[in-house]
Parts: C-alpha cells; sequence; structure tokens
C-alpha cells in the first residue's frame, strides 16, 4: 500500500468527517469544525491518503491539523488522527514529521500540542518525537478525562549550534 501526504482541499470533507468518526469515540469534530479548519481557520491541514488504485472504501488514513496564531511563533498541533487500521505502521510517525516541517517553514519556533492522559499510543509517539510535558490539564476533555499540554523546540538547540560553528 502506498500513501501520500497532502494538503486537505475542501472536498475532503467528508472522508474527514467519516474518519474522525471511525478513530474516535469522543471529542470529534463535526461537519461544521472540520469545515471552518480547512476553509476558514489560519490552519493547514495534511492527509495521509492511500493510491488511487486502492479500491478500499476509507482513502484516507490520517490527517494532522496545525494552527498557526498572528503574532506568535508557536503553532499548535490542533488535531491528529491515524485510521485504527494504520496504527503502528509507522504512518503516524511520518504525518507528524511533514507537519513538523510546515511549521518550520512558516517561521515557528515551538509546536505545542494536547493529548488524553489515557492515549498511551500518542503519548508514547510525541515524546520518541521530542515532546515534553508542559501543563497538566485536569477535566480536559469531555468525558473528564485529563490531558498533557506538551510542547517541542523546533529550533535547533543552542549547544548542537555552538559545537558545529566550532
Amino acid at each position: 500500500m502506498t500513501v501520500t501526504l497532502r494538503q486537505a482541499l475542501s472536498h475532503d470533507l467528508d472522508a474527514l468527517y467519516r474518519l474522525e468518526q471511525v478513530a474516535f469515540t469522543g471529542d470529534r469534530f463535526s461537519r461544521r469544525q472540520l469545515w471552518h479548519l480547512l476553509n476558514r481557520a489560519h490552519a493547514l491541514t495534511l492527509v495521509a491518503e492511500r493510491d488511487a488504485e486502492d479500491l478500499s472504501p476509507m482513502r484516507l488514513l490520517g490527517y494532522g491539523t496545525l494552527l498557526f496564531r498572528r503574532g506568535t511563533r508557536r503553532a499548535r498541533l490542533y488535531s491528529f488522527c491515524v485510521h485504527p487500521d494504520a496504527r503502528g505502521s509507522g504512518l503516524g510517525r511520518r504525518l507528524l514529521e511533514a507537519l513538523e516541517a510546515e511549521a518550520k517553514a512558516r517561521d515557528a519556533e515551538v509546536l505545542g500540542l494536547e493529548v488524553r492522559v489515557d492515549n498511551r499510543v500518542a503519548l508514547g509517539l510525541y515524546r520518541r518525537m521530542g515532546f515534553r510535558p508542559e501543563r497538566w490539564l485536569s477535566d480536559y476533555y469531555e468525558d473528564g478525562c485529563a490531558g498533557w499540554q506538551m510542547a517541542k523546540p523546533l529550533l535547533p538547540e543552542q549547544g548542537a549550534a555552538q559545537a558545529s560553528e566550532g
């Protein structure tokens, strides 16, 4: 199976909505919220899509949305979703790497996110990718689950930069 990453377009709305329904049991985006992210928000959504030759009814295997706020160098990973059938395939890592590259290309210095404390798979991925907890979020999700606010610096570390100069 070949998977392509590309920027989401307005015509992806139905597929994104179906993916939300399959991947999450709560805290799902509505069609209206997804439409806003695609068309009005200061945001970028990347999708992971199967080949056109793949006849599977679910062509979108994942997506991630970055929010950018004017006047700040901090980007926010607002939503990140991988189809249950694609989990463990490396797709999440590939998608997150592409989103980080997009944030850097827009001059973001920090990438932040929120994650449920009971989502061990996502927490593991984010930690392996260099995200660190910043703040505990009590009763953050609609079902009362707590969360972590996490962040990753996108600039090279000072020590690494100085070592390469010397």
